[in-house]
């Protein structure tokens, strides 16, 4: 199993939009070939700051699986206009 990891950076004052959009793009990354788990985890220190947590069977699910379909356009779509700056994605094993 590969643990994917990203520090999300949120817009300030934007963390509200982006947990509703998030609900939102849950449904697409649960229903991704590979995909075990998730947890989406609140920043205690900084309000806007979160950190993204995936299980994936392997990384290819992850990379290529579900980076290259089309519903990751959608989940780009809902999310990826919160993030300054854009997030660094390291996987663990």
């Amino acid at each position: 199993m590969i643990l994917e990891v990203a520090i999300l950076n949120v817009k300030t004052g934007q963390s509200k939009a982006f947990e509703e959009n998030f609900k939102k793009a849950e449904r697409i990354i649960t229903s991704m070939k590979g995909y075990v788990s998730h947890d989406l985890k609140k920043c205690i220190e900084e309000v806007d700051k979160y950190i993204l947590l995936v299980n994936w069977k392997t990384i290819e699910d992850h990379e290529i699986g579900f980076r290259q379909s089309e519903k990751y356009q959608e989940w780009k779509a809902l999310l990826h206009h919160f993030y300054e700056p854009f997030p660094t994605v390291e996987h663990y094993k």
